[in-house]
């Protein structure tokens, strides 16, 4: 009896089985299990951001030439022709990584973590971590404005995804350790463990009511350790001493918020501006970057703040050593620069450009209003610092994030007042005018409603082709009137489809337009054909097109049927959609996905590498597809009657190590890459598991 329960490891998946109930072991202790993945989390995207770090600085000896400190002087005394070029070059060694590697890559990042977080369970593909690793660096060390903690959060979040696939974790704690990882990569990036931690719940969850809060908060505060004992505990920038000399100085913050308010839409708004130029621009797709750099470049060659991440033009802000005319020529600048940077498919974050931005423009409101009322404010660094503050919060749309993280990487709290109040105002200013921040805007611009109950993504999920079907009737656009009545009135459908003798989609009729002759003389019977009756601009779906664009569509065109084509074959007709169809697909995947979400909280807990009970005389394992399986649906297998054995759960491995868990139906056909989560009597499932 023992032995049918344990298998021997010289068994062809012995060792996986033997690895998979050491992982069991451990998932007993829940709690502890993931605490211990956070901090391995922490430790990998600590280490991985500082080698994003040293490949930056890598690219740049390599671009400058100067086996030295990247300065802006040091960039400064290079040839106009160099500055040009390196984000030239940059963009055409990026391009293609983006192209063809790993689309994920383009351009800041974070969105696609939050997509993946909420449409995929916390899916991440483990070459995202490589990729951005090395076109951001090469972005970013060839002078492309953009900044490193964007690319960080995507590598922190893809080593947590690759640790949770790899562990084959619940949903649940598949997008909490997704979550882990981005906030290990804030932290690092920055030095600001806590503001890593409320970077991850502000702005990759978007709601603070997270049930997992520890492993998000070990992994920051780990990655920190890390990036502190190779690079010390010191402020990401010198701040000047702050004392607020007059209450009435608030005022001039309050307007300050308002311009960072203004200036952060204006960065948002050219963002993806850029963004769609480039994406609708019928040109090679890998080259694009290179014509952003070309922008860049020419900006550099006269004002070299504008390349990588700006960290020395923020500093000579905080310190008050630039003019007021030339900060706002940087701010301007430096909007245009990582618009066109990240907008041509370069690849970097926003973060860091931000602060410049909120530093520069700061600055300049301070050095004015410092000149025409020196005796009731503070010095232009004192403004700098809260403009940075301002301007984060107005293109990010957290302002508990952007107050926290200036804190830590000033070490300076004592501008907690005006800093509140600019980032407050800058922040209700924006989302007022612009709901969705820079980094959700992406989402919502491909149909993804954030944050606002998981059903209403579903459809977001679903594709055409697992819905339509195919058995269809046709009209050949010459058929008579009085052939098509009778053809209408045996039909069960509301809509007609007109194809040609090729089967290639024409137009449809309506009923309406069948009711508009029906009271005409029988002679237009032999004069009217079905071409007299189709819709001059039919509408029609693809088999790859998502089911919430389908029933916007059906909501527009008032119809209950779509035709399905497939539109590389001259539009051949495929078969039709309807929205009874799609409703039903839609109630029956919101009753699979908490079905799935049930049973894995009722055995997340359990041992199924080996049988285990459940309750009474009902026993669950999980096994490898049996090789007589393969190929057969379970209506064909009849696993109650044959076995007494129950499929309640599948799990996949699919590209990498992704993994997908469904409850299947009765035609879900089984193959190799499937595992069988089973329940049912104690002897039934050492019989089965012997196939």
């Amino acid at each position: 009896m023992q032995d049918s329960i344990h298998p021997d490891l010289s068994e062809p998946h012995g060792i996986e089985e033997a690895i998979r109930r050491f992982v069991d072991r451990i998932k007993m202790a829940e709690h502890t299990f993931m605490v211990i993945l956070a901090i391995f989390i922490g430790l990998i995207t600590g280490y991985g951001a500082l080698g994003l770090r040293y490949l930056i600085h890598l690219i740049q000896v390599l671009a400058t030439g100067h086996n030295m400190l990247y300065t802006l002087d040091m960039v400064a005394s290079l040839p106009w022709y160099q500055k040009l070029l390196m984000p030239i070059i940059g963009g055409l060694l990026v391009g293609p990584i983006v192209t063809f590697f790993s689309k994920e890559v383009k351009g800041h990042g974070v969105p696609e973590v939050i997509e993946s977080i909420i449409l995929r369970n916390g899916m991440i593909r483990p070459r995202v971590v490589f990729a951005k690793i090395i076109a951001s660096s090469i972005c970013i060390g060839s002078g492309g404005s953009s900044g490193r903690e964007g690319p960080i959060v995507q590598i922190g979040s893809a080593i947590g995804s690759t640790v949770g696939q790899w562990f084959q974790l619940s949903p649940e704690k598949m997008r909490t350790l997704v979550a882990a990882g981005a906030a290990g990569g804030i932290a690092a990036a920055f030095n600001a463990p806590v503001a890593g931690a409320l970077f991850a719940i502000e702005i990759i969850f978007g709601d603070f009511g997270v049930m997992q809060f520890s492993p998000i908060v070990i992994a920051s505060v780990t990655s920190t350790v890390v990036s502190r004992h190779y690079l010390g505990d010191f402020p990401a920038f010198i701040v000047p001493k702050y004392v607020l000399v007059s209450p009435w100085e608030l005022l001039f913050y309050t307007g300050m918020g308002l311009l960072a308010g203004v200036a952060g839409l204006a960065f948002i708004k050219l963002l993806y501006k850029l963004e769609d130029v480039f994406d609708n621009w019928k040109f090679l797709d890998y080259t694009k970057p290179a014509f952003g750099g070309v922008v860049v470049g020419t900006m550099g060659i006269f004002f070299p703040a504008v390349f990588g991440v700006g960290y020395e033009g923020i500093n000579k802000a905080l310190t008050g050593n630039i003019s007021w005319e030339i900060l706002l020529v940087l701010l301007l600048l430096k909007i245009v620069a990582t618009s066109f940077t990240l907008g041509s498919g370069g690849s970097g974050g926003i973060f860091a450009p931000s602060l410049f931005m909120g530093a520069m423009l700061g600055g300049a409101v301070g050095m004015v209003v410092h000149e025409l009322f020196p005796s009731i404010t503070a010095t232009s660094g004192a403004y700098s610092m809260v403009g940075m503050g301002a301007f984060v919060g107005a293109v990010t749309h957290a302002p508990i994030t952007s107050i926290v993280i200036i804190f830590e990487m000033t070490n300076d709290y004592t501008i907690i007042l005006p800093l509140m109040i600019a980032t407050i105002i800058a922040v209700t200013f924006t989302t007022r005018i612009q709901p969705e921040s820079i980094y959700t805007l992406k989402l919502v611009k491909r149909g993804i409603q954030l944050f606002k109950g998981k059903e209403l993504n579903v459809l977001k999920a679903l594709k055409v082709k697992d819905v339509y079907k195919k058995d269809i009737d046709k009209i050949l656009p010459n058929t008579r009137f009085k052939e098509i009545m009778p053809f209408v009135m045996n039909s069960d459908h509301e809509i007609f489809y007109v194809t040609d003798e090729q089967n290639h989609f024409i137009s449809y009729i309506t009923f309406k337009s069948i009711r508009a002759i029906i009271d005409d003389p029988s002679s237009l019977n032999n004069i009217i054909v079905a071409y007299d009756l189709i819709e001059p601009k039919p509408r029609f779906v693809t088999p790859d097109t998502n089911l919430d664009i389908v029933m916007n569509l059906f909501g527009r065109i008032g119809i209950s049927e779509l035709p399905v084509v497939d539109a590389e074959k001259g539009n051949l007709l495929l078969g039709y959609l309807s929205r009874k169809d799609v409703i039903d697909m839609y109630n029956k995947e919101l009753a699979k996905r908490e079905l799935t979400l049930g049973l894995e909280r009722a055995y997340s807990s359990l041992s199924l590498s080996e049988i285990t009970k459940v309750v009474d005389d009902y026993f669950m394992i999980e096994i490898p597809t049996p090789h007589r399986f393969i190929g057969k649906s379970l209506r064909q297998l009849n696993l109650r009657n044959k076995y007494g054995v129950q499929v309640m759960l599948i799990k996949r491995e699919e590209e990498g190590l992704q993994e997908k868990r469904f409850v299947p139906d009765a035609d879900y056909t089984v193959n190799e890459h499937d595992r069988l989560v089973l329940m049912g009597g104690q002897d039934d499932l050492m019989h089965i598991r012997k196939l």
